[in-house]
Parts: C-alpha cells; sequence; structure tokens
C-alpha cells in the first residue's frame, strides 16, 4: 500500500482517508501480509511497528519515480494506492481510489498546471488499473462518462468517518475553543481547505444578505471559515473585505483535530455549499457531533447527507440564505436535522469501507492468477 499521504503533519481529506483506510485494513486480521510503502519515515504511533514498511526518501517525483523503481524490483502481489495517483512503473493487479474529478466541472478553481496534471493522472489510473474504487456513485458516473472506464471496473466503497467524534457539551471545553479562535458571539462554521471549488466566495455572499435580512437572528452571529488556505484563495479575502465583513467573518487557519469536536458542537449550523465533492467527510463529522447541516445538492453530497440536511443548489446564492434561515429560526427543524444525522452518520464506517476494499484487492489478486 502507498502510505505516503498519510504521514502528512496536516491532513485534509485525501490524507485522512488514506490513514483510516489503511488502519482498518491492518486491523482486519484477514491473513494477509500487508507491506506499507513511505516517502518519509512515519510518526512512531501512526501504525503498528509489527507492520513490513519500506521507507524511501526521494526529493522529488516521489510516486513516478522511487516508487516505479521499487515496482520494477520488488513488486508486491497488488498494490493498493488510495490517492488517486499510480506510479508509471506499477504491477499488473494495481489497485487506486480516484477520488473525485471536480475539476472537469470547474477548471477555473485549479491552476492550469493542477488541471494538467489531474487530466493526465486520473486518466491514466482510470486505464491502467485492474480495478478502481470510487467514493461515490457520482464519481463512478463520471469516471464511465468522461474517460469510458468500463462500469464493472468501478466499485463504489464509501469511506467511513471518524467514529470518536461525538457531541461536546462540556462547557468549559466549548468556551476554550471558542477563545481560542476569538469567536465571540454564536457561529455558522464551515470546516475545509479554503480553495475555490468549496464555493466559499458565495457563501460570504449569501452571509451578508443573511445578515442584512430581517429574519430574528442570534446576535451578533459569525461566520467561521475553518481551514488552511489552498490554492486562489484570496478572492474569499477579497470578498469579506469588499462586504465590511472583516469582523463577523473569522479565519482561523488549519484546526488541529483535537478542536474539531468542541468547535462543531458549538456551531449554530454547519455550512457546506461546495461546488463538487468525491465524498464530504466534514458533512459526516459536524452530524456526529450533532450540529444541524446545510449543504449543497452537487454531485456526492446526496449520497452522503441522505434526509439529514437541508441541501440547495450551490449556484443559488437565495437559495443559501433562505436555508440558512429556516436552520436558524427553527428549533424544531433543528432538532429534527440533528436526530436524522445520528441515523445517517450510521451507514458509514471505516471497517466497512476496509471489507470492502480488501474484497476488490482479494478479487484482483485471484483474477490474475
Amino acid at each position: 500500500i502507498d502510505a505516503s499521504r498519510a504521514t502528512a503533519a496536516r491532513r485534509t481529506g485525501t490524507e485522512n482517508y488514506s490513514l483510516h483506510l489503511i488502519r482498518a485494513l491492518l486491523a482486519l486480521d484477514a491473513g494477509h501480509e500487508f507491506q506499507l510503502y513511505f516517502n518519509q519515515p512515519p510518526a512512531p504511533d501512526l501504525f503498528p511497528e509489527s507492520v513490513a514498511r519500506r521507507v524511501m526518501p526521494f526529493p522529488r517525483l516521489w510516486t513516478h519515480l522511487r516508487l516505479s523503481w521499487e515496482m520494477m524490483g520488488r513488486a508486491p502481489d497488488v498494490l493498493f494506492v488510495p490517492s488517486h495517483v499510480l506510479p508509471l512503473v506499477h504491477p499488473r493487479r494495481s489497485v487506486v481510489t480516484v477520488h473525485d474529478l471536480g475539476y472537469l466541472y470547474y477548471p477555473e478553481t485549479h491552476t492550469l498546471g493542477q488541471n494538467l496534471y489531474l487530466r493526465w493522472s486520473t486518466r491514466f489510473n482510470a486505464h491502467a488499473a485492474a480495478r478502481v474504487l470510487a467514493d461515490s456513485e457520482a464519481t463512478r458516473q463520471d469516471l464511465v462518462r468522461y474517460y469510458g472506464t468500463p462500469r464493472e471496473k468501478i466499485a463504489v466503497v464509501y469511506p467511513g468517518r471518524d467514529e470518536s467524534l461525538a457531541p461536546v457539551a462540556d462547557p468549559a471545553a466549548l468556551a476554550a475553543v471558542r477563545a481560542r479562535y476569538g469567536l465571540t458571539g454564536p457561529y455558522l462554521l464551515y470546516v475545509g481547505t479554503l480553495h475555490p471549488r468549496k464555493n466559499l466566495v458565495r457563501l460570504v455572499q449569501a452571509f451578508a444578505v443573511l445578515l442584512g435580512s430581517d429574519a430574528e437572528l442570534p446576535a451578533n452571529l459569525l461566520l467561521v471559515l475553518a481551514g488552511q488556505k489552498g490554492w486562489l484563495y484570496e478572492d474569499i479575502l477579497a470578498q469579506v473585505r469588499k462586504l465590511g465583513l472583516t469582523e463577523r467573518v473569522i479565519l482561523t487557519g488549519y484546526v488541529p483535530q483535537a478542536d474539531l469536536p468542541a468547535l462543531l458542537s458549538g456551531a449554530q449550523a454547519f455550512v457546506f455549499p461546495s461546488l463538487h465533492e468525491g465524498f464530504g467527510l466534514p458533512v459526516l463529522e459536524a452530524m456526529a457531533c450533532g450540529t444541524p447541516v446545510v449543504c449543497s445538492n452537487a454531485a456526492s453530497l446526496p449520497e452522503v447527507a441522505g434526509e439529514a440536511a437541508l441541501t440547495v443548489d450551490p449556484l443559488d446564492t437565495a437559495a443559501l440564505v433562505e436555508a440558512l434561515v429556516h436552520v436558524l429560526t427553527n428549533a424544531a427543524l433543528r432538532q429534527t436535522l440533528v436526530e436524522r444525522g445520528f441515523r445517517q452518520i450510521r451507514r458509514f464506517s471505516w471497517s466497512r469501507c476496509a471489507r470492502d476494499t480488501l474484497q476488490v484487492l482479494e478479487d484482483v489478486g485471484r483474477e490474475f492468477d
């Protein structure tokens, strides 16, 4: 297994997927020998010491050069890459996870270089792998539609969720997180990397309209954008300044995992208006913490949210404002969404994801014997 993404100090979606899925695969005790490939030494507590590992530092193009070299000389029975990119040289029995094809829908939300690489690498992965895992039915349909990948070659395997997340009710813990991030009032919360595909410029615009409406909103309502700065994030900051919201929109930067449960639990609502998602783990994280969710109805998000969120067209600012008004002013609706959220998250677990993934790996191993 290519475990290089799992060692990231600041993990976001793909890195968390790699870490949690690999851990769950190792925990299955299915009678297989696993070997993990790293581009840097992993932290001692990341994986069990008993697991075989190959640490192969390399300055650039680690996947296509160093991992390819490893595959030329010591290829495993089956190679699994959980983070999009197969090495150029790989065994016939290779499996890769493709998380989304959002760059095809919104190329303007990526740099030219990113667009070119994503188009080439995803097409290469979809054709070169013996099997492809997709995070959602939406991603499977995109692979079939845009790259002609045979439908039967793609297995939809839903990621799991962090099952340690739960509502935080301790007033001291909630107050500590509020103080740490300077949250002086009730707040709406977004969690994720700050980049254009997350549709945060429109969220800021909707927040400005919300504050100017005649709805009975909580006093001193804030919008909290929690996450590290990604590519092309400057437009978000410019919109905040243009609308005069520098005192009402709080950018926390990257939020460590330890702070996330209290930050989510203390929010009036979690808002996720993304233009395109391969899955959308933050939606499940919010539900696990008992926070009502407003999210977009694009791509995979209806699969993730089910009936447990208010879903809106991500291109419709007025619809987003209307949904926020509903969730902020209707206590019965909030409670209904919270209860549905607790039921919805039971559909997703890393142990189930690992079992389904292992089945694909085993099938590939047998098919090419």
